[in-house]
């Protein structure tokens, strides 16, 4: 396969992680919620590394730090009628395990699909990355709400198209400006949290939550809905922080 088209194949694969399966139908809630989807995808039914979690219990270990290299930009934002889809260009790494992943994408949750300590937030925002290989790690960020919320949410908020549209973004909006300037994070083996759900993602959630204010994060609930992923068993895992 020439490397041209496997890069292609990758964004494909990324997109599909957090978009809709054309295979079946798949929603959060009723016949085709998120209790059923293992009617369809049978991981999401059967598989015992599967992602979110409630991050407790954590050991502590020496955590190499995050190597966060995002030089480009958004290019186009997605409404896929699950989430709220951004696109990027340009140079966007995450070097861990002495390996290169490139951002592919990242997406909402409202509320948050991850929870800390018990603690669920009223946002999460996922970035999506794929190695050569197509191995995937996520970054995982959550928002609180505060009095001050985020630039860069204006910036993509004004531009969220209506489902099923897709919406190009002319004003430049680093991918880092929703990446918190702390970098400490807890580290997991899990899954994607939508169909098909595959495991053998590396899941880093950071550990300090950046503020949103209420309106921010409400125009992205009105939008989304609720599109979170119930918890899932840790069974045999450990949460590295």
């Amino acid at each position: 396969m020439k490397l041209q088209s496997f890069k292609v194949l990758l964004v494909a694969m990324a997109v599909a992680s957090a978009t809709s399966i054309q295979a079946a139908e798949w929603s959060y809630e009723g016949e085709n919620g998120a209790d059923n989807w293992g009617k369809h995808f049978a991981t999401c039914g059967e598989g015992v590394n599967q992602t979110p979690i409630d991050i407790k219990g954590t050991v502590k270990a020496e955590l190499s730090p995050l190597q966060i290299d995002y030089q480009g930009k958004v290019r186009e934002v997605i409404n896929n009628g699950h989430t709220v889809q951004a696109n990027v260009e340009g140079k966007n790494q995450l070097i861990i395990d002495g390996d290169t992943f490139e951002l592919q994408q990242f997406h909402f949750h409202t509320p948050s699909e991850n929870y800390i300590g018990g603690k669920q937030f009223p946002l999460e925002v996922h970035f999506v990355h794929a190695n050569a290989d197509g191995q995937l790690a996520v970054i995982a960020a959550m928002f609180k709400t505060g009095p001050r919320g985020n630039e860069a949410f204006n910036t993509l908020l004004a531009k969220v198209p209506e489902k099923d549209q897709i919406q190009p973004l002319q004003d430049d909006l680093n991918p880092a400006d929703l990446l918190p300037r702390e970098r400490e994070y807890f580290r997991f083996n899990g899954s994607l949290t939508t169909p098909p759900c595959s495991e053998g993602v590396r899941w880093f959630v950071m550990r300090e939550a950046q503020a949103g204010t209420e309106q921010q994060i409400d125009s992205l609930h009105q939008v989304m809905g609720d599109n979170a992923r119930p918890l899932q068993p840790l069974n045999a895992r450990v949460v590295l922080e």
